[in-house]
């Protein structure tokens, strides 16, 4: 049994599952890592430098783990977190690991507790928990190992037994460095995804400027609406280059349009001037939608669609942090409604692979299931950020399987920031998987053979198949 993780973790009380659980993970917890959507930074696989300290490897860029301390009164300046303006924060890597230290009961019974638990025992070898007492010798221990050649970027990235990793760039982003890991000759594999919310949503801030500029990379008139469709494909076909395999889009709503063509060019006139009519902005989303699927029948890449989340909250906190400061909160979102005009156009097209995504768990049993469970094009997107927990994934394969079965949804995606964080979160995804299909077997609902094919399913197989990896 492991100081930190308990061999069983997750697994059935029952004896009788709890074995069977046990014998699935045996044969699955060490099949390579598939990770096809994250936010990881693509500089740190092609300089391959030193992670810098314990805390701006594993503190200052999870906002898992400061928008908690934020929620109790520490300031995200105390954690190191930059600000826009450049106005001082703490720099000092210990200062910020003590504090965090003296916090981290915070996170008892949270998926983030499992996550770094597990990596300190199973990266840095630690079996003492966290605390203030033990801060020092944890951060000290974890310091040494960093300064070594085995716990840079690409070392770890095999120690990990990643097989395929999909970090995310914007439209505009000119992947200088997916072209130098391409270049170094190194074999590690490391791909991008096709992120165009600042050129798509009205929003966003500097629109108008960011449609110029993707008409300068482009080549394409991005002042009409068939020169910004072309420049679109160009961007898409230039991330294909870079071993793209999809596409991501983080509206706030799963809203979807099919204007005719005249209607969209009119549309995107209006658009382009710089529309104020709220109704119009989210018109021109909704159909960017639909016209990011019919590119993907084109030029194959998988679209995915993570909406219901009301983004930047605060616009305090936006103004002085900017995106992805944890003050991303889910909303209520409408699936069956939303997606008609998409699924109208494109949802019976085999070829197609469209993977929903929500936050909104309230429409997994009602809406998201019967959709994915007889639409072609649809795939469910596993249980995403606020939960990718274990109570979340359960809940998921719970409401879902009796509708969709298994073979609709995409396996598991780890969605982080947090580069020593997947291999936990793949191991939690893992175990949580192995004691639903043991429950199944238990109740003789799934023959034990099947439950060994389906995890392997559900633990490798499923994501490479979806993301055409």
């Amino acid at each position: 049994m492991g100081a930190l993780i308990a061999d069983d973790l997750l697994f059935p009380a029952e004896a009788g599952p709890r074995q069977v659980a046990r014998d699935l993970y045996a044969a699955v917890r060490n099949l390579p890592i598939v990770s096809p959507h994250g936010h990881t930074d693509p500089s740190w696989y092609a300089l391959d430098e030193p992670f810098p300290d314990p805390a701006q490897l594993l503190i200052v860029p999870d906002h898992y783990i400061f928008r908690m301390l934020f929620s109790q009164g520490i300031r995200l300046e105390d954690l190191g977190v930059p600000t826009l303006d450049g106005s001082p924060v703490e720099t000092d890597g210990r200062t910020i690991w003590r504090r965090f230290a003296e916090n981290y009961f915070l996170f008892r019974g949270t998926p983030t507790r499992l996550w770094f638990d597990y990596t300190l025992e199973h990266l840095f070898g630690i079996a003492e928990p966290l605390s203030a007492a033990t801060a020092d010798a944890h951060y000290d221990r974890i310091a040494a190992l960093l300064a070594t050649d085995d716990y840079r970027p690409r070392a770890l990235f095999k120690r990990f037994n990643i097989e395929a990793i999909a970090t995310t760039e914007g439209a505009l982003d000119d992947l200088k460095w997916h072209r130098m890991i391409r270049d170094s000759g190194w074999d590690g594999r490391v791909v991008t995804a096709y992120r165009p919310d600042a050129v798509v949503d009205p929003d966003f801030e500097g629109f108008a400027a960011n449609l110029d500029r993707l008409g300068e990379i482009t080549g394409s008139d991005t002042g009409t609406w068939s020169g910004y469709l072309d420049a679109h494909r160009r961007r898409r076909a230039y991330f294909k280059e870079f071993g793209a395999t999809s596409s991501d889009h983080g509206h706030l709503t799963a809203e979807t349009a099919n204007l005719s063509d005249a209607a969209a060019a009119e549309l995107f006139n209006r658009i382009r001037r710089g529309s104020e009519d709220e109704r119009e902005r989210r018109l021109f989303r909704a159909q960017m939608l639909t016209e990011m699927a019919k590119m993907s029948l084109d030029d194959g890449l998988v679209l995915q669609i993570h909406p219901g989340s009301w983004r930047n909250h605060s616009p305090a906190m936006m103004q002085r942090f900017g995106r992805d400061k944890g003050f991303d909160i889910p909303t209520r979102t409408d699936y069956v409604a939303a997606l008609k005009p998409l699924l109208d156009a494109v949802g019976t097209e085999p070829r197609l692979s469209v993977i929903v995504f929500t936050l909104d768990e309230t429409s997994y049993a009602r809406e998201l299931a019967p959709l994915a469970g007889v639409y072609p094009a649809l795939r469910l997107g596993p249980a995403w950020w606020f939960h990718d927990s274990p109570e979340g994934m359960r809940r998921f394969r719970e409401m879902t399987t009796e509708t969709a079965g298994f073979y609709n949804t995409v396996g598991f995606n780890d969605d982080t920031r947090a580069f020593p964080s997947i291999p936990a979160r793949h191991d939690v995804a893992r175990r949580v998987d192995c004691a639903f299909l043991a429950r199944l077997v238990s109740e003789h609902r799934l023959r034990e053979d099947e439950a060994h094919e389906l995890a392997q399913e559900l633990a490798y197989t499923l994501a490479k198949k979806a993301y055409r990896l």
